[in-house]
Order: C-alpha cells, then structure tokens, then sequence
C-alpha cells in the first residue's frame, strides 16, 4: 500500500508520496486547486507506476478548498483518509518535526497514513451536502441581515443622508426577502426527501431540539463520519479539556471549543431550554450545580446530552423517550 499526503490551501496542494515507507524514497509535486486537479493527480499517480487500487490519499478538511480533490478521488476509486488536524500536528511533534510548511505537512500527512492508517472516508449523500450548503448559506445571510440592520440602526441615530439610509432599507429587504426564500429551500429540501424527513422527525422528537438545532444535527450525524456519540461531541468541541498534571499544576477543565462555533451555539441554546423542559437534561444539570460545578460546566454537559440523545434516536431509529433511564 502506497501513501501520498496530499497538503490543500486556496490556491495550490502539495503532494508527497511514499511508496516503500517512511524512510524509503518519497516523490513531491505541487498542483493547481481547480476543479480538474484529481485528475490530474491520479494522471501523476499512474506516471509513478502507482496503482490507484493500492493507493490512499490523507489529507485534512480545509473548509471547502478541499472538496475538488476528495470527491474527484473518491469517485475515481481512490481510498481518501480525513486526517484530524489537531493529531497531524502532534504526531509531527512526536516524530520531531518542528518545521511547519506545505512541503513538510504534506510528508507528515503521508507518514500519518503509513503508521496510523486512518479510516477511509465516505462522503456524505448528495442530499446531505445540498442541506448543509443551504445551511451555511442561510446562516451567511442571517449575519448579512443583522449586520444591514445595525447600520440601519446607527444611520437613523446620526445625520446621514436620505440617500444612505435608502440605499441600507433596500439592502436590508433585499438580504430579508432572500432569507426568507433559502429557508423556504430547507424545509422544502427536508420535507420532499423521505430520508432527511423521517430522520429529522426523530431528533425533533427530542424535547427542546426543534427544527435549527435538528437540522444543524441531521446535517453533521449523516455525514457517516461518527460512530460514535462520544466523537460527535468531541468534534464539536463540547467535551472537558483537563489540565492536571502531578501536584503543581491544577488548572480548571475547559470546554475544548475545536469545531464549528455555529452548530455549538445553536446546541447551548437549546440546552438553555433543556435545563428547564427536559427531564434528563434538567437532571443532569442540577446534578452538577449541586456538586459545587460552575453553572457553564453544567450547560457544556448538557450540550453533550443532546448530542448523545440526537445520536441514539437515528442510530436505534426510535423516536425519543424521556422516561428512558439512561446514564449522563
């Protein structure tokens, strides 16, 4: 088995491959990020004399950039690992490489696959990603509309032009009106495919999880990255971080905050509701508050409830059931 690291950014990837380990010979060559670029590199692969059956391409999710590559090698067969990149540069640091650019990760990627062997991935359905896009587009527009609305705000309290202030209304019904339309889209999207309906039905099911925080949810559960709860949590940084170490140091344990902001503030509101509505949650809550835990300690292991009960209803397929005696 051949690895090749393959290091994405905006504008180019740079790629190292190993084709007889570690210390054997290992090939570099940098790419143009275009849509065309799995080609290309397959073409390069096959000049190698690599066979693409015997072949796994790591890389790290570098926001979208990298979606030209992984789908473009997924669908011509080749096995793609979505390395963590947290763990890349740990185990950069454990093998002593302290240097970090685009030619060194890309040769720390490709020694990750040789000694970890990370899972292949599998990309979500098309369904998923069409429902994450609107997701993310819905979101951008949010911000866009709050943030017409505050200047909306201040050109009223100030001096400023008719023309100004004409020119910010029409944006701001334009950026509404839009909304308006791509959240239609979603519901539309959920309610026509009889998958995603069935599946959101079931974390609605969930007292205090409605149709944001559910959606948010069904998009990143159907990705079919997680088996588990426990690492759907953790990629959503809502799990302790403890920092103990002998008898000096003592830090207090802090939420790790590593994944998507959007989707962990949408769970702590929900979780603001949990507490008062949700038999478990509110149980697990006073719980901790009466064991002398921070109040926001609390809230963070209510979040990791939610995830755990979203988790559990789509893999049992049951709908959820709050009389359920499970534990925290």
């Amino acid at each position: 088995m051949a690895f090749l690291g393959a290091d994405i950014s905006k504008n180019k990837i740079d790629v190292c491959l190993l084709v007889a380990g570690i210390k054997g010979k290992k090939k570099q060559k940098v790419f143009t990020n275009e849509p065309c670029v799995a080609r290309k590199i397959i073409d390069w692969l096959e000049a190698q004399k690599c066979a693409s059956d015997n072949m796994t391409v790591v890389m790290e999710a570098t926001g979208i950039y990298h979606e030209n590559l992984a789908y473009g090698l997924h669908d011509a067969g080749i096995s793609v690992c979505m390395a963590n990149p947290y763990r890349v540069r740990e185990f950069a640091c454990g093998m002593d490489i302290l240097t970090k650019n685009d030619t060194v990760d890309a040769f720390v990627l490709a020694c990750y696959g040789e000694l970890k062997h990370p899972d292949a991935w599998v990309p979500p359905s098309v369904e998923v990603r069409k429902l994450r896009a609107l997701l993310r587009q819905r979101d951008a527009l949010k911000e866009d509309v709050q943030r017409t609305a505050n200047r909306l705000e201040k050109a009223h309290s100030t001096s400023t032009p008719r023309e100004v202030i004409a020119s910010l209304e029409r944006t701001h019904g334009w950026l509404s009106d839009e909304l308006g339309r791509i959240e239609k889209l979603i519901t539309d999207h959920t309610d026509n495919d009889p998958g995603l309906k069935a599946d959101l039905e079931l974390l609605k099911s969930i007292k205090c999880v409605k149709e944001q925080v559910g959606r948010e949810m069904l998009a990143l559960l159907k990705d079919g990255t997680f088996k588990s709860a426990s690492q759907v949590a953790a990629y959503l940084g809502i799990i302790p971080v403890e920092r103990v170490s002998g008898s000096s140091v003592r830090g207090r344990a802090h939420m790790s905050k590593t994944g998507p902001s959007i989707v962990r503030a949408k769970l702590y509101v929900a979780a603001l509701s949990a507490i008062r509505w949700n038999k478990p949650a509110k149980a697990i809550y006073e719980r901790l508050v009466a064991k002398g835990k921070a109040k926001k300690a609390a809230l963070g292991a209510v979040m990791r409830k939610l995830v755990h009960m979203c988790f559990g209803v789509l893999k049992t397929r049951l709908p959820w059931d709050e009389n359920y005696a499970a534990t925290a």
